[in-house]
C-alpha cells in the first residue's frame, strides 16, 4: 500500500484524465488539457505533462493500433480474443493485406501526429515567452524527445510521412507533402541532441530521498531512443557511442530475475524498476478510485468469451501464436513467464504466475485461445485491491517502452556488426545470463566462433528477450528477414510500409501522396 501511495504521487502528475471506455473502437476523446495555471512557466509545465497523458491514454501509443502496427504482423502474436471481435485485423495485420481506411489504422496516425502538435506547442510556448530556468530547459527536452519518439513510429510504419515542426492552429496549416526518410531522421537526430543534452540523467531529489516523478523522460531514455534509431540504420559506431554512454551512466541495471520486470502488484518489484528507462505511469486505486489507468494491459488480459467470471480480465488481443510455443525451447525459462496457458497451471510466482489454473481453451464457453501474454498477467491481490475481480480492467499495469536489456543487446549486435566478436559475446552473455537464472544447464553460454554465428544468436536472443513487446516485426524488416520469416503469412516487400490513411490524404486535398507500393 505504501509502494501504490508513493507511486500515485507521481502518477497524479502525468495523467491528466482518463478516458471512459464503452467499446474496443474509437474511444478517446481528444480534448486538449487547458491549464489554468496563472504563472507561463507552470503552462508550460503543464503542456509537458500531458505528452504523458497521451503516451498512457491514447490508442496510437498504447492499446489495439499500437498492438496491430507493432506486435501483431509478427510471427509470434496474433490478434486473439474471439474470431468476431475487430476481425477485420486478421486480414489486414495478420496476412498483410493492408487497409488504407480503417478505425485503426487512421487512429495510429492521428494519434502519432497529434502527440507531435503537441509537442510543438510546447516549443512554441517555451520560445514565445524565452523561458530559459532549469525547469523549462528540462520541458523543451521532453518536446524535442516525444516528437521524436512519434516521428520514429511514423516512420517505421510508413516510410514517408509530412514533417511538421511549427504549432499551428489552423488545420490548414498542417497539410504538408511528405517528407523523405532521410529529412525525418534528420529532424529525429535533431531532436534527441536536444533531449540528451536538456534532460535531467535521474528526476531523483535528494531533499526528498526519492523520485518524484516516476517514468518522466531522462537523457538515458532520450540516448537510448536515439541508439534505437541509428540501429535501423546500420549506424553501428553510433549505436556503440550511445549505448556506451547509457551503460556508462551507472542508472540502470538487468533485475536479477526475469519475472520480477513485470510484477505490477502491491510492491511489485517491475514497477519502475532499474531494468525501466521508459514506462507509462498507470494507477487504479481501493475500489477502481482514483482511475488514472491505462488500457495496455486490459487489451490484452485473458478474455473469456464475454461471459462473467474471474477470468475475464480484459479484451484478450495480442496472443502468442503456435509458431511462438514450437519454436521456443521448453529449457529457456523466459517461455514460461512470457507464454500463459489456457487450461494449465499459471506456474506459481517462480514463472510469474499467481497459484491458479486456467480455464480450458474451448472457444465459445472456455478461452477462446489457447496462450496469452504472461507479460501482463494481472495480480488477483490486485483485482481484489482494486474491485476488478469480475470486470477485466487491470489498469494499473505499466507499458515498458524502453528497457535496459535492449541497450545491451543493441551494443551485443552493434560490436559484432563492427567485428567486435568478444564484445557481442560478452553482451550476449549478459542477457542470457540473467534469463538463466543460474541454471547452467540451461541457456549455456555462446562463444563468438565467427559474425554470421554471432549474429544468428543475437537474432534469436532478441526474440526470446522481447517476445510480445513488439519488436519482432520491424526486427525483421531491418534486419531483411521479413520476406524469407513471414512470406508464407502474406508478407510481401510492399508490406515493410503501411499505406497512409485514405482520410488524411482526402483532407490534404492532394498535396499528400499515398505510398507507391499502395496506390
Amino acid at each position: 500500500m505504501k509502494n501504490n501511495s508513493k507511486l500515485f504521487v507521481g502518477v497524479l502528475l502525468f495523467t491528466v484524465v482518463y478516458f471512459s471506455v464503452t467499446g474496443c473502437k474509437k474511444f478517446l476523446d481528444r480534448k486538449p488539457l487547458s491549464p489554468t495555471l496563472n504563472d507561463v512557466s507552470s503552462v508550460a509545465d503543464a503542456q509537458a505533462l500531458n505528452l504523458y497523458s497521451i503516451l498512457n491514454t491514447y490508442a496510437g501509443f498504447n492499446t489495439l493500433p499500437w498492438l496491430d502496427f507493432n506486435s501483431i504482423r509478427d510471427d509470434d502474436a496474433q490478434k486473439g480474443s474471439s474470431t468476431t471481435d475487430g476481425g477485420e485485423i486478421n486480414t489486414e495485420f495478420e496476412t498483410f493485406q493492408y487497409t488504407k481506411d480503417d478505425w485503426a489504422t487512421n487512429t495510429y496516425w492521428d494519434d502519432h501526429y497529434y502527440m507531435i502538435n503537441k509537442a510543438n506547442q510546447l516549443l512554441f510556448t517555451l520560445d514565445s515567452l524565452k523561458l530559459t530556468d532549469g525547469n523549462s530547459l528540462r520541458n523543451y527536452g521532453e518536446a524535442h524527445f516525444f516528437r521524436a519518439y512519434a516521428y520514429f513510429e511514423l516512420v517505421k510504419a510508413y516510410g514517408e510521412v509530412p514533417k511538421i515542426d511549427f504549432y499551428f492552429t489552423d488545420a490548414s496549416k498542417g497539410i504538408k507533402p511528405k517528407s523523405t526518410v532521410a529529412d525525418i531522421y534528420t529532424l529525429i537526430d535533431r531532436d534527441l541532441d536536444s533531449a540528451s543534452r536538456l534532460l535531467p540523467l535521474s528526476w531523483f531529489n535528494s531533499t526528498i530521498g526519492q523520485n518524484p516523478y516516476p517514468g518522466r523522460a531522462t537523457s538515458g531514455a532520450a540516448n537510448t531512443l536515439w541508439a534505437q534509431t541509428y540501429l535501423f540504420r546500420g549506424n553501428w559506431a553510433r549505436v556503440l557511442a550511445l549505448t556506451n554512454i547509457v551503460i556508462g551512466s551507472t542508472q540502470y541495471n538487468l533485475l536479477p530475475n526475469f519475472v520480477d520486470i513485470w510484477k505490477d502488484g502491491l510492491g511489485g518489484a517491475g514497477k519502475n524498476s532499474k531494468e525501466s528507462i521508459l514506462e507509462t505511469q498507470a494507477y487504479l486505486g481501493p475500489g477502481g478510485t482514483p482511475d488514472v489507468g491505462s488500457f495496455f494491459a486490459v487489451s490484452q488480459n485473458v478474455r473469456q468469451g464475454g461471459a462473467t467470471s474471474d477470468w475475464n480480465l480484459g479484451w484478450g488481443w495480442n496472443t502468442p501464436t503456435d509458431n511462438l510455443e514450437t519454436a521456443w525451447s521448453n529449457t529457456d525459462p523466459r517461455k514460461a513467464a512470457t507464454i500463459l496457458y489456457s487450461g494449465q497451471f499459471d506456474g506459481g510466482p517462480a514463472t510469474g504466475g499467481y497459484g491458479a489454473t486456467l480455464p480450458p481453451y474451448n472457444p465459445g464457453t472456455g478461452l477462446d485461445q489457447k496462450y496469452w501474454n504472461k507479460k501482463v498477467y494481472s495480480d488477483p491481490a490486485m483485482r481484489q485491491f482494486t474491485g476488478t475481480t469480475t470486470s477485466g480492467y487491470p489498469a494499473w499495469i505499466d507499458h515498458r517502452i524502453l528497457r535496459y536489456a535492449d541497450v545491451i543487446l543493441m551494443k551485443a549486435e552493434a560490436a559484432n556488426e563492427s567485428g567486435d566478436g568478444p564484445t557481442a559475446e560478452a553482451m550476449l552473455e549478459l542477457v542470457r545470463a540473467r534469463a538463466r537464472g543460474g541454471n547452467n544447464a540451461v541457456l549455456p553460454h555462446i562463444a563468438y566462433a565467427n559474425q554470421a554465428q554471432m549474429r544468428t544468436a543475437i537474432k534469436n536472443e532478441r526474440r526470446w528477450e522481447f517476445a510480445m513487446e513488439g519488436y519482432r516485426f520491424y526486427d525483421l524488416v531491418r534486419w531483411g528477414d521479413a520476406l524469407s520469416v513471414l512470406g508464407t503469412l502474406g508478407y510481401a516487400d510492399r508490406a515493410k510500409y503501411y499505406p497512409i490513411p485514405q482520410k488524411a490524404i482526402d483532407i490534404s486535398g492532394g498535396v499528400l501522396i499515398q505510398n507507391p507500393q499502395w496506390p
